[in-house]
């Protein structure tokens, strides 16, 4: 009997981590092993060769990161740690071996002060150490390994883990009037849409190297991603629209983080759904 290809997903409890455990049994074709934070700490080198020794991994897809926005402005060595360094450990690894890396990075790579969607090619510009981070990361892995894809994304959210989605929702069953900011625009991503798009890409036989963009359809404020959250969960709380300096955070958010997704369309076929049924579908797990 063949050997199925071995599919790494690192960052295994994470909402995408999550998501693709979730679809494990829709690609039978392929042996997925879930590995977490405390199962292999990505930044150990040799850690890291040995655990790829034992399992000799056809792909990785690296979901582990430093998401805490704010709170690494103030542990901004443990961020570079994580998403940066680490991610070139990875990706030195995984051309040693001959795996197909695929990387998770994010629209904070650019300043946010884009009118049109930013491409792949766009001049990257972080405004945060988190930002920062990441693109450190993009540029470690590309240079240990040429051979990586890279997909940048945009307000993730899902029924697992922290996001969004969820502390709306938990806010409107708390509150009778809630404040969102409503000058920062993007495109909400939902993750098990991403999950679906990454794996197809692996399934698809077709590796072609690159960064690529991803996100669903469609430009909105939080605001409106909020209002749709209200209506979706028939919530009578009020929202009001605020400006971000009526809302300061430690960490400067981008007032535009749209992403042009064509490339990843034109290149993967890939579907593409709008951000309003990708959070009813969202809704009605929940």
């Amino acid at each position: 009997m063949e050997k199925k290809p071995v599919i790494l997903v690192t960052g295994a409890n994470g909402q995408l981590g999550k998501e693709l455990k979730r679809l494990e049994t829709a690609f039978p074709d392929f042996k997925f092993i879930f590995l977490s934070r405390e199962d292999l700490p990505i930044h150990h080198f040799e850690l890291v060769r040995n655990f790829f020794k034992g399992y000799q991994p056809q792909y990785l897809v690296n979901c582990a990161a430093y998401t805490a926005v704010d709170k690494a402005e103030s542990e901004k060595d443990l961020a570079f740690q994580v998403n940066g360094e680490a991610v070139g450990v990875l990706a030195a690894v995984c051309k040693e071996y001959n795996t197909r890396f695929v990387h998770i990075s994010t629209d904070y790579v650019f300043d946010g002060n884009g009118k049109t969607p930013y491409t792949t090619g766009s001049p990257t510009n972080p405004q945060s150490v988190y930002g920062a981070s990441k693109l450190e990361g993009e540029q470690q892995a590309l240079l240990y390994n040429p051979g990586s894809i890279i997909i940048r994304t945009s307000w993730v959210y899902s029924e697992f883990g922290k996001n969004f989605v969820k502390t709306i929702l938990r806010l409107l069953g708390e509150k009778e009037v809630l404040n969102v900011v409503n000058d920062q625009l993007g495109s909400p991503t939902y993750a098990a849409d991403l999950a679906r798009v990454i794996l197809d890409i692996i399934a698809s036989g077709k590796w072609i190297p690159g960064i690529y963009h991803y996100s669903n359809e469609g430009v909105i404020s939080w605001y409106e991603f909020a209002t749709a959250i209200k209506e979706l969960s028939r919530s009578t709380c009020r929202i009001h629209p605020v400006s971000s300096a009526q809302y300061p955070t430690a960490a400067k958010r981008p007032a535009y983080s749209v992403l042009d997704t064509s490339k990843l369309r034109e290149t993967y076929s890939v579907p593409s759904r709008n951000w309003k049924e990708s959070l009813a579908a969202c809704m009605a797990r929940l």
